[in-house]
Formats: structure tokens, sequence, C-alpha cells
């Protein structure tokens, strides 16, 4: 099964945004030991939200486009990994592994929808 990791990190923490060589070297090892197990499908970090946007579309109403920093909100999303598991258990352990790669940190674990997952045509 695929599951998409997410990790939020404080937008207003400039910490969050400049790794140290330290933090750098730990992620490398667990993104190598990851490929080595066979899990690790894609991840990469991404910008803050001030290199972004949002774009939004209401129920009847025009699309709109905001660039960023989104200033309503405190923690944005910092990176994502795609990874394959026999099941969400497996993928809760290993986000809580990844998670103490970090001083702080919110991990959002997703199951991804499969083609099999969806309800067969009537």
């Amino acid at each position: 099964m695929r599951f998409l990791m997410m990790h939020r990190l404080d937008e207003r923490a400039p910490e969050a945004w400049n790794p140290s060589q330290e933090f750098i070297e730990k992620m490398g090892a667990f993104i190598q030991d990851s490929i080595d197990k066979g899990i690790l499908i894609t991840a990469e970090g991404v910008h803050p939200s001030e290199k972004g946007a949002l774009v939004r579309k209401a129920r009847g109403a025009a699309i709109t486009a905001t660039d960023g920093p989104f200033t309503e909100a405190k923690e944005v999303i910092g990176g994502f990994a795609l990874l394959n598991f026999k099941d969400r258990a497996e993928a809760v352990e290993y986000a809580q592994r990844y998670a103490d790669l970090f001083e702080e940190v919110e991990v959002e674990v997703r199951q991804v929808v499969e083609f099999d997952d969806l309800p067969a045509p009537d």
C-alpha cells in the first residue's frame, strides 16, 4: 500500500527552513535507508509559503489565487514523502521514526487511494 507523509513546520521559525549540516546528514541517512529497504517512492522538501501560492475554488464562486506567505497559517507543509508499506501501522511507525529527526514537527500519514479502492461501476 502507498502512503503519503506530509510534515508540517512552523512557518515563523527560521531554523525550520535553514537546516543544520547535522540535520541534513541525519535526513540523508534516513532517506538512504528507506531507499535500501525499497519503501521510498519519492521524498522532497518544499520552500516556505512565501515562495508559493494558494488556489481556491468555492462552490459557485470564481477561482482565486493568493501569493504566499499564508498569514492565516502557523504550520505549513515543509515536505512530503510517498512510500510503500504493508499496512497503516507500519506507516505510522515509520512516521514516528521520521518525526524523531526533528526538534518539533507534525507528520500527517494518509493512505493513497488505489484504483482497486474505488467502487465498481454499476
